[in-house]
Order: C-alpha cells, then structure tokens, then sequence
C-alpha cells in the first residue's frame, strides 16, 4: 500500500498520553512508523507492548531462533514493513544475508539445520492451518522445552497478528529500511 490508511503521527504531535505509552519507543535513534501509527490509540499500544516486549526480550528462544520464525511469519503473510524491520534485527541476532534470503524458500533451503527446518515448518503450519504437526511438534520437541514451544506459538500468532495491522493500516517503511 503506498498510502497509509492510517497516517502516522509524528511524535512532535503526540498528547501526553501518547508520549506517555510510546515515548520510549525508539529504533536506530529513531521513532519506527509502527509506533507513531500506534499513536491513534495509545491504549492499545500500552497493553500490547507488554506482549511484544515479552516476545522480542523476555522469549525462551534464542534471538536467532525468534528472527528466523518472525521473518518467515512475516513472509508469509506478506508484510513488507515487518519484514524490513526483522531483516535489521536478524542480522544483529547473527542471521546472514543468504540465511535471510533462505527464509523465502523456507523449510527445504539447504542453509537451514534440521531444528531449523522445524521451526520454518512450525511458521508454515501455524499460517495455512493454525496448528502444528504432530511430526513437526516431535521435531521440535527433541530440543525445545513446552516453555519455548508455546514462546514460539506465540512469537508466529503475534507477527502474523501483527502483519494483519500494519498490512491493512498501510505503515511505510521506515527511511532507513528496505522492503522484500
């Protein structure tokens, strides 16, 4: 979408309220689209903040693994904007360029390690039929305790979720991102 349904608001703009539920949102030194769109309804923005800090800080999974079901998530779902951000934080979480290029393909990319695959399989499964495979939930399983298991159900739920929004609310890209 070129133009935002729902125009960001520049943080300069924002209430107190605003400033109070998203004023330290900042990426790169700067505030993200994501948050100055979230702006139109700082309420919201509070209480899902608490979830997605929890997914991005506080998950059982690994960085690295976290990026890899995010970008696939996002992918899928054809979000440009999560997946300009997610490709700057899964560089920094160790992803390089060919792994990100990888998640494209998905599961049967040769850069991918058996437990990998099996979390690329898990974002596909949770997106076309919400659920998970008893055979990719075994493989998973082997390595993973019940609390990464449900962190990354709900790592795929939120970026899909996510995806939804910033999708149908049209939030551009940052300056400093680039798209698929």
């Amino acid at each position: 979408m070129e133009t935002p349904r729902i125009p960001a608001i520049h943080e300069d703009n924002w209430n107190e309220d605003q400033l109070e539920a998203l004023g330290a949102q900042k990426m790169r030194g700067n505030v993200q689209n994501i948050f100055r769109t979230l702006a139109h309804h700082e309420k919201l923005a509070k209480r899902w903040l608490v979830f997605a800090n929890h997914i991005l800080a506080k998950s059982t999974l690994s960085p690295r693994e976290r990026e890899i079901a995010i970008l696939r998530a996002g992918w899928l779902a054809g979000s440009v904007y999560e997946w300009g951000q997610h490709k700057v934080i899964g560089k920094d979480a160790g992803l390089s360029d060919e792994e990100i290029e990888g998640i494209k393909t998905g599961a049967e990319d040769p850069v991918w390690n058996e437990h990998e695959s099996y979390i690329l399989k898990a974002a596909d499964e949770l997106h076309t039929d919400v659920h998970i495979s008893d055979e990719t939930w075994a493989g998973l399983t082997r390595t993973y305790s019940t609390q990464q298991m449900l962190d990354l159900i709900f790592t795929c739920g939120q970026y899909r979720m996510l995806a939804g929004a910033l999708n149908s609310c049209g939030v551009q890209l940052d300056d400093d991102l680039t798209g698929f």
